[in-house]
């Protein structure tokens, strides 16, 4: 058999091979019974998710593009509808929706384990509590969030809401927003904190001008602006620390 004619049997193969073909011991779905969830990859989770494949690609296939495209599933949450129907062959309305909801899921669920973590009041002690507070809500975001925590006048936390998302280079924040927030939660101060998607800790002139603008009109309010926290996954900068804000 010519080298042509392996190469078409071989590309025969690929489109037509379904995950059923697999042995049965390998597949996501038998694995996930047999194993449970946490031993399954990325890759196989998000085939169990996807269900089915298409011509040419099975579930398996298509969630390694997801893989292969976005690179992790966080990056994967973060991608509009319209960017996965547009990206990757295959994935219609009913595979992305079903995607969506899971992710959502997953979301609302760190979100309740938040809320149960701060009925305890936590108090802020230190900008590195504070980041360790808020890094779990803002990691992995392609896109820069913002935050502010509004504190009673002991330093306990009494809420943290989501103020905006900016674009990948800078997050707009208008003083309006933030405020009316820590208004309504009766905040005596608050923290303003956003992530960096760089990974990079230092602020930009945005993140300075934004923090200026934010402690004018916190003085204006009576609501003091005690602290701005740029987080990051490993690092985080706080302008208190480094002398930014007095």
């Amino acid at each position: 058999m010519s080298r042509k004619q392996i190469s078409k049997v071989n590309e025969k193969i690929k489109k037509s091979f379904r995950v059923s073909d697999l042995p049965v011991d390998e597949r996501p779905r038998e694995r996930l019974l047999k194993l449970g969830p946490h031993s399954l990859s990325s890759q196989e989770l998000l085939a169990i998710i996807i269900s089915s494949g298409v011509s040419g690609a099975s579930a398996t296939e298509l969630a390694q593009s997801l893989i292969s495209r976005y690179g992790s599933l966080a990056n994967i949450a973060d991608v509009s509808v319209e960017e996965l129907r547009k990206e990757i062959r295959g994935m219609g309305i009913a595979k992305i929706t079903r995607l969506k909801a899971c992710f959502e899921i997953a979301r609302r669920i760190e979100n309740e384990k938040r809320e149960k973590i701060l009925t305890n009041r936590d108090k802020i002690t230190s900008p590195e509590y504070a980041w360790t507070v808020l890094k779990a809500r803002l990691l992995d975001y392609r896109k820069e969030h913002f935050f502010v925590v509004s504190l009673d006048v002991r330093n306990r936390i009494i809420a943290v809401d989501k103020i905006s998302t900016g674009t990948i280079e800078a997050s707009l924040v208008h003083p309006r927003e933030a405020f009316e927030t820590a208004i309504k939660r009766h905040a005596v101060k608050i923290i303003i904190a956003h992530n960096h998607p760089s990974e990079d800790p230092e602020p930009s002139e945005d993140d300075i001008s934004i923090t200026k603008r934010l402690r004018e009109a916190g003085s204006i309010v009576g609501i003091d602006v005690i602290d701005h926290i740029i987080v990051c996954k490993s690092s985080f900068f706080s302008f208190r620390e480094k002398g930014l804000i007095g």
